[in-house]
């Protein structure tokens, strides 16, 4: 009995650290949700993600079981930047009487085959004001965006590129190196092709 319990109590403290992150995850997106960084915010949060993640009995999320706390790090501070600027950018698009701020939708492909990745991506880009996910295609790795401020084919390209570019954040602090390989290979695929319409344009 008792070499029975050690390896089930050995597994569900695999478990537990293996979902520790996307617990994290849970509680801090409650908290971007509600736009409060609060101890009321932070005690509610943690109350929902073990609500969701107990109660409701979901299947294990498999993470890469990679963290790396630097590019993490980096990825919370390049995501507060951002959520200042597209408040300000969304603001003065409102306000300017000069013009009415264009609108697209836009399919933004992802480079990594991974629901979990594809959530967050998801989740990151519907924080940040200006734009909303629409869809997802999960078979083609799609996701499709409503944003706002959209003029020209250079904006829709710069929009899905900086989605793709979250992408990659993300992959650098949570993913895996496989998948960190495939985002590199994409972005430097998209980089070719840039350069090699700019040479056609150019000609």
């Amino acid at each position: 009995m008792a070499t029975d319990r050690k390896p089930s109590v050995r597994s569900a403290r695999a478990g537990f650290w293996r979902q520790l992150p996307f617990f994290i995850w849970l509680v801090a997106v409650w908290m971007m949700l509600w736009g409060q960084f609060t101890v009321l915010a932070l005690v509610t949060g943690i109350a929902v993600a073990i609500f969701v993640t107990v109660v409701f009995r979901l299947p294990p999320v498999e993470l890469s079981g990679r963290l790396n706390p630097g590019w993490l790090i980096v990825f919370v501070l390049q995501f507060l930047v951002a959520l200042v600027r597209g408040s300000l950018i969304v603001a003065w698009q409102v306000l300017d009487p000069r013009r009415q701020p264009g609108v697209a939708i836009i399919a933004v492909p992802l480079a990594t085959d991974d629901d979990l990745i594809m959530a967050h991506v998801g989740v990151t880009a519907s924080l940040i004001p200006g734009s909303l996910v629409l869809e997802t295609d999960r078979d083609r790795r799609v996701i499709y965006l409503h944003v706002l401020g959209v003029r020209s084919d250079a904006e829709v390209e710069h929009h899905r590129r900086a989605v793709q570019l979250w992408e990659l954040r993300l992959v650098r602090a949570v993913g895996s190196r496989a998948q960190l390989a495939a985002v590199r290979a994409a972005q430097e695929r998209h980089v070719e092709h840039a350069g090699r319409r700019g040479e056609g344009g150019a000609a």
